[in-house]
């Protein structure tokens, strides 16, 4: 089974080690379509699940966070994202427009 992180503000620490873990939690939501808004304030993630032939994603779960933990858990993120790489190869976003980081024109040398 793979590890996971619970990332409080101020630090990471190992999943079940603060003992704030329900059984709803446990066993998770499956979502394929996150939405992000936000506020001065606070961060909303929406975690929806396409499926097709629907005309509209439904959201199955929101968490809200404060933008010192959404930027702990964006650290966090990273950190596991370049761990899982290191194993398994490079994440490949498919179906999504590439990046051009080239704006105006081009030219050959």
């Amino acid at each position: 089974m793979a590890s996971a992180t619970v990332t409080p503000a101020s630090h990471s620490i190992r999943a079940g080690a603060c003992g704030v873990r329900s059984e709803k939690e446990a066993d998770g939501t499956y979502a394929n379509l996150s939405l992000i808004s936000h506020s001065q304030a606070e961060f909303i993630l929406d975690f929806a699940r396409i499926v097709p032939g629907m005309p509209k994603a439904k959201v199955h779960s929101r968490v809200i966070m404060t933008p010192m933990a959404l930027k702990a858990l964006q650290a966090n993120l990273k950190v596991n994202i370049e761990r899982y790489e290191a194993v398994h190869g490079e994440i490949k976003l498919s179906g999504q427009p590439q990046l051009n980081h080239n704006i105006g024109f081009e030219t050959e040398n």
